[in-house]
């Protein structure tokens, strides 16, 4: 699987999910993509014109943003965006709860249509589809 970490994530959550994953999947940060000025509208369309890409996001912005919502759930992707809570944690938190949901992350990304949007639980083992 393809897997975009957003910018309101650290660039190291993506390397060090790319390392640990190595061979399986592709996990790239934005800036490490798109460099640091890009705005989410032109790298929606971008991924979304190439293909399945999975996208893991701190910026609930891009669910309440009319323009980005509808950018982003018309396109090939699939979103998990962290609850507020878990954004609002510390890295090594974050990182804990995206490795205990990744299979369920997978398995849904597989699934689903593009344009799909999940929350990631602070504490719960289920996804909740937004």
């Amino acid at each position: 699987m393809k897997v975009l970490i957003d910018e309101n994530l650290p660039p190291a959550l993506a390397r060090s999910l790319n390392a640990l994953f190595a061979g399986k999947h592709e996990i790239l940060h934005t800036r490490d993509r798109f460099g640091p000025n890009v705005t989410d509208v032109q790298w929606i369309g971008v991924l979304g014109a190439e293909g399945r890409w999975v996208v893991i996001s701190g910026d609930r912005r891009i669910t309440r943003n009319k323009t980005e919502y509808n950018a982003f759930r018309s396109s090939n992707l699939v979103g998990f965006f962290l609850s507020k809570g878990l954004n609002k944690s510390p890295i090594i938190k974050q990182m804990e709860r995206l490795l205990a949901l990744w299979q369920t992350m997978e398995t849904q990304a597989e699934i689903v249509q593009g344009g799909a949007i999940f929350e990631l639980p602070m504490t719960r083992t289920k996804i909740k589809q937004m």
